[in-house]
């Protein structure tokens, strides 16, 4: 059996599926040592998985919503005792409707404290290692929806809209400091994010969605390259899938225009 060579250590948050799975898997099989983190307890079961891949794994339960669920995963971070080398902050959660009538506050709040508060919280704990050891490599991800109209996922959108700048100005602040940061932007992808938010027009046929393994793939080697960005692209939708998803942006703004 060949000695395993070992790159360094890695986080990954929302590693229990889609995205964040995939790039937790990327790093595993290109000899990274991996912290990975979801709110769901799935995340045990994916850290053995992976150490089928002789990484050495550890699964965090933890809700990175929370200030307390941050200082937590920073803390298991601190306790492994070893620098870590590259980190994606990829957790992120969304809602679909109208922002006047179909969320509820707490849950618009729910996806700023996770998408936008975590991130800059968990970020503000890694970087200054790095900074200090004048090397280290970190990936956000973000959405093409940040650069587009965010008609009923109006929280959303503004909160890769956010990681999106955010990102990019931390790599020109860091640029100088041996830090990495890349920035994923990806399309529609097959995962359960589109179920979570309450997005029904990702079933229907003719919408194409990327496969996570494939843009998990992209940002990986974007990270790897020392890339500002990757965005991952599909083709536009069929002209069924417009008329489908007009229609459903229709019965949203008459059921809004109703109250």
């Amino acid at each position: 059996m060949t000695d395993r060579r070992h790159v360094g250590l890695a986080l990954v948050t929302g590693a229990s599926s889609g995205i964040g799975l995939e790039l937790a898997r990327q790093f595993a099989t290109h000899h990274f040592d991996l912290i990975i983190a979801a709110e769901n307890a799935t995340i045990f079961a994916v850290a053995r998985e992976l150490e089928s891949t002789r990484a050495s794994v550890e699964g965090v339960q933890v809700n990175l919503a929370t200030t307390a669920g941050v200082d937590e995963l920073y803390g298991r971070v601190e306790a492994a005792g070893r620098p870590l080398a590259a980190a994606a902050l990829n957790a992120g959660i969304g809602a679909r409707g109208a922002f006047a009538t179909d969320i509820e506050l707490e849950a618009e709040h729910a996806i700023v404290d996770l998408n936008v508060r975590s991130t800059v919280h968990l970020a503000k704990r890694l970087i200054p290692a790095m900074v200090q050891r004048g090397e280290g490599r970190l990936l956000f991800t973000s959405s093409t929806g940040a650069t587009e109209s965010g008609a009923f996922q109006a929280v959303y959108n503004a909160s890769k809209a956010f990681v999106h700048s955010f990102a990019l100005s931390l790599r020109e602040e860091l640029r100088d400091a041996g830090v990495i940061v890349t920035l994923l932007v990806p399309g529609p992808t097959d995962t359960p994010f589109f179920e979570r938010a309450n997005t029904p027009i990702s079933h229907h046929a003719g919408m194409h969605k990327d496969h996570a393994a494939d843009v998990a793939r992209a940002g990986f080697e974007a990270l790897m390259n020392g890339d500002e960005l990757v965005v991952t692209r599909r083709p536009p939708p069929t002209p069924t899938v417009r008329r489908r998803v007009r229609r459903w942006i229709g019965r949203v703004r008459r059921r809004a225009l109703s109250h």
